[in-house]
């Protein structure tokens, strides 16, 4: 048996219908950027969100970004980034001007430990942007409390994590802003790249918007240095036709990740640790073991597909050598980085096919 280690095609399947309905609609209004299909969508996902806007834009990374920018973080500020994530975090903090301060995760949830910040907190810093990896809610009590205490904003990267709640609330709707990347991979995905920011500020929010079109509040009419990042029409048409199915395929998700729990008993094999504060959405399952090289080959050699989630921390990634943050330095990234496997995850995995990893991996 083969197991791919993402299938859209359950999906698209079910949608069928409504995917071509939505790319028919964008194609007969001839109307491709900043239209009814935009708005539509905006409107639901902060509804989804329990926030009050939502501003699409390109991607999950200029999300962030744009955050940042209309929260005026710039040159010469700080801001404090889980140690352990996708590069996009930090990258977003860079491409302000300003610079990612690494704070180490927690081992058990591999998401930031806020136990870990204060003692990064310099004068310099601005925000805090904690990443909810995997689709696991990070602690947010926390988080917020210290943010309180320094005067910090704090914005939300919730690139993996749509519709995870944390302690009942979903996520997206605890700090000034929040960043989701709508990547074809993601829980929500589109048919190509975007992205969208959430806040409950509206000046925050008509910020974003003009600095996501050339800084400009109406045409040619210019008050920030902005950039060109906006969510056009037919993806937005695209994700309007799967938000309605976002519960459903998180339902599906927990199903099978509760599934793997439960079968996977290799004692080689550390499993995802899901504290009760948190209902995750299950991005990826990721598993640790100090053999993951070779449970990546002996699951390949049965058809299953793996990934490594991240092999190389952004430290030690030659685009932050500036930073001068030595081998060692990190070391529970480096830990994880080195340990870290996502099994199969996928809205549609048959019973088969998920009892099949199950087995593959007990087999190691």
């Amino acid at each position: 048996m083969n197991v791919p280690f993402v299938s859209f095609k359950p999906l698209e399947k079910e949608l069928d219908s409504q995917l071509r309905a939505a790319f028919d609609r964008v194609l007969e209004n001839s109307w491709y950027i900043d239209g009814k299909e935009d708005k539509a969508f905006e409107d639901a996902f902060a509804i989804y969100c329990d926030t009050k806007y939502c501003v699409g834009c390109g991607n999950g990374l200029d999300a962030l970004m744009l955050a940042l920018k209309a929260l005026d973080i710039h040159e010469g500020d700080e801001v404090i980034v889980p140690s352990n994530t996708f590069i996009a975090t930090a990258l977003a903090v860079t491409y302000v001007g300003a610079t990612p301060v690494f704070v180490e995760p927690d081992i058990r949830t591999y998401n930031i430990d806020p136990a870990k910040i204060e003692e990064k907190i310099t004068r310099k810093t601005k925000a805090i942007m904690p990443v909810h990896l995997y689709g696991l809610p990070c602690d947010m009590d926390p988080i917020m409390d210290i943010a309180k205490k320094h005067g910090l904003y704090v914005i939300e990267d919730c690139a993996q994590a749509h519709g995870a709640t944390y302690k009942g609330k979903v996520i997206g709707s605890f700090g000034d802003a929040a960043g989701f990347s709508f990547y074809p991979g993601k829980n929500l995905g589109a048919l190509g790249d975007a992205g969208a920011t959430v806040t409950n500020n509206e000046e925050l929010a008509k910020k974003v918007r003009a600095l996501g079109s050339y800084g400009s509040d109406y045409k040619y009419h210019h008050i920030y240095k902005g950039n060109n990042s906006r969510l056009d029409e037919l993806q937005a048409a695209f994700l309007a036709a799967k938000l309605p199915l976002m519960d459903k395929v998180n339902e599906n998700r927990r199903a099978i990740a509760n599934r793997y729990m439960a079968g996977i008993t290799n004692p080689l094999i550390t499993l995802p640790y899901v504290p009760e504060y948190a209902v995750p959405v299950w991005h990826l399952f990721s598993v640790r073991t100090e053999k993951r090289d070779e449970l990546a080959q002996h699951l390949a050699d049965k058809g299953i597909g793996t990934n490594k989630h991240y092999p190389i921390p952004m430290h030690l990634q030659d685009c932050y050598k500036d930073l001068n943050i030595p081998k060692g330095a990190l070391p529970i990234a480096e830990e994880i980085s080195a340990t870290q496997l996502s099994l199969p995850m996928f809205y549609g995995m048959t019973e088969e096919q998920v009892d099949y990893v199950i087995d593959a991996v007990n087999s190691f």
